[in-house]
């Protein structure tokens, strides 16, 4: 059954070939069976699953049942969900019990009839891209498991790519949608900023997070995010714009698409292997009638310095709530506010963590606020230029995910300027708000390749519909992991 996409385990469910509650116990037992190699899951809702697939069937025998009534989905550590724990990945929330729904949980599964299998592991607070920087212990990728999944949504790409879950929530503030589902054979999609709602995602940067889905083809990720997007009262960032019913523009001819190749892309530090890749798939959409043409973005090698200092800058922010007085971990055993407050946040944040509250808080700080955070807020501007140019003569801008395939456990740990770079052709979309996916376009050494398109505000519908003609041409996203069948 983990076979088989969403639309067509939506239609077993319809046809009677197998209830939710079948399917449900299936991917629960992959998980039993699997998840102890891969370490993708933090909490399995095993008994909320059952009860919920319960439900779904009875939903379904009523004739009430929406698109993914009765899937068993998983949803990243980072959403919080009623009555379960909410840990971010790290020792800070590790104790922390939702009292309420995130909109994207309460859309899928409350309102969607979707059944959760449980909450997925992730780099602490959303920061980092190998999956190494959680509490809970490193994500490993199924295609090698002694190499990195990526990150942040390291759990949910492991799950989905070793077929413990037809598809996972994720979320992407400088890549970590796009970059572990390029290095786990996925595809993953991050929407225009403002088009999921971020209420109850635990904020990291929030200028830059944004929610979205990893699944093993485009036609499953149009499914789940057309259910996940729309307008939120409750997320002052959130759009008031009719939702595209992604799905029913799958089928749309590619023929006339314009496909900008920006130059910097493809310029020194691309994996020549990976290149070969790009270039293959380049040649399969010429072939389904698109043109290419190369494209300048000028500012793109700014933009991972420009988002060392927003991102950052944010997070500190942002995090200075857990303090073990308002939220979070509170360490024992102190004599002081001021010892409180020092060692429940050296305790309960990890290394990576730490890094980036100490650079946020000095970028912010008197004296040096207008010569480091002002001055990124305008590059950041000149990157948001670029694209604006470029979508004046291009439809889609196409280029490499990542600059190789998944690197070794630990090769990066030790030099965090090494692994930021891994990011380096997946933040610029962030900075401009723009929507950009990742699509499986070949192996490397038997490792997977991905290919990044970025497209203008809103299209997520164009992108998905790119995407899925390329992957009617081809037989990349059908690939699996050996060990995992």
């Amino acid at each position: 059954m983990h076979k088989l996409t969403i639309k067509q385990m939506a239609d077993g469910l319809r046809a009677k070939t197998f209830s939710s509650r079948e399917l449900t116990t299936h991917f629960l037992g992959r998980i039993e069976a699997h998840d102890a190699r891969l370490n993708s899951f933090i909490t399995v809702t095993a008994d909320r699953a059952l009860a919920a697939a319960d439900a779904a069937d009875a939903r379904l025998a009523a004739g009430d049942a929406g698109p993914l009534t009765g899937i068993p989905l998983a949803q990243k550590d980072i959403f919080c969900t009623d009555g379960v724990r909410t840990s971010c990945a790290s020792k800070m929330l590790d104790r922390f019990i939702a009292p309420y729904d995130a909109t994207v949980v309460r859309k899928l599964h409350v309102e969607g009839g979707a059944v959760m299998l449980g909450k997925c592991n992730m780099d602490e607070f959303a920061m980092g891209s190998s999956n190494e920087t959680s509490w809970y212990g490193p994500v490993h990728n199924p295609w090698d498991l002694e190499r990195v999944p990526g990150g942040s949504s390291g759990g949910s790409v492991a799950a989905v790519a070793a077929g413990l879950a037809p598809a996972a929530t994720a979320t992407d503030t400088g890549g970590s949608i796009r970059q572990p589902a390029a290095l786990t054979g996925l595809t993953g999609i991050k929407p225009t900023y403002g088009r999921v709602s971020r209420y109850g995602m635990i904020a990291f940067a929030s200028s830059l997070d944004q929610a979205g889905v990893v699944a093993h083809t485009a036609e499953d990720a149009a499914t789940v995010l057309h259910a996940m997007a729309g307008f939120d009262p409750l997320d002052s960032t959130s759009l008031d714009r009719e939702v595209d019913d992604y799905s029913a523009g799958l089928g749309e001819s590619i023929k006339g698409l314009r496909i900008g190749l920006p130059s910097e892309y493809f310029a020194e530090g691309l994996d020549p292997a990976v290149r070969s890749s790009i270039e293959v798939a380049i040649k399969q959409f010429e072939a389904l009638g698109a043109t290419v043409k190369e494209i300048s973005l000028p500012n793109s090698p700014l933009s991972v310095p420009t988002y060392y200092v927003v991102a950052p800058a944010e997070a500190s922010s942002n995090l200075a709530r857990f303090d073990g007085a308002r939220y979070g971990h509170r360490a024992e055993g102190v004599k002081t506010l001021e010892e409180m407050y020092k060692r429940s946040r050296g305790e309960g944040f990890g290394a990576e963590v730490q890094r980036r509250i100490m650079i946020g808080t000095y970028v912010l700080s008197h004296g040096y606020y207008d010569a480091y955070y002002l001055k990124a807020q305008k590059v950041r501007r000149l990157i948001y230029d670029d694209f604006r140019r470029a979508f004046e003569d291009v439809d889609v801008v196409l280029g490499p995910t990542t600059p190789a395939p998944a690197f070794k456990l630990g090769d990066k740990s030790e030099d965090p300027v090494a692994m930021y770079l891994n990011d380096i052709y997946t933040i610029a979309a962030n900075l401009a708000g723009l929507p950009a996916m990742s699509v499986p376009c070949g192996l490397v050494d038997g490792l997977p390749v991905g290919m990044q398109l970025i497209g203008n505000f809103f299209e997520e519908g164009r992108l998905l519909n790119v995407a899925h003609q390329y992957q009617q041409a081809t037989e990349w996203h059908l690939q699996s992991p050996a060990g995992f069948a």
